[in-house]
């Protein structure tokens, strides 16, 4: 799993389960936002984060 955390406080997660995933946590701990389908490559999913709000890179 990689992840990165934005200036506001949110987490992004990059997960490969049954395929690449993404998932926001809010600085609360409470999850306010993940990926409906998953993507056969992990770019694909960075590009769905990144469309969605994600500024940082994951790493």
């Amino acid at each position: 799993m990689e992840s990165c955390t934005d200036t506001n406080g949110d987490k992004w997660e990059i997960y490969n389960s049954d395929g690449w995933r993404w998932r926001r946590t809010a600085s609360n701990g409470r999850i306010v936002g993940s990926s409906t389908q998953a993507y056969s490559n992990k770019s694909d999913c960075i590009d769905n984060a990144k469309r969605n709000g994600m500024k940082c890179t994951p790493r």
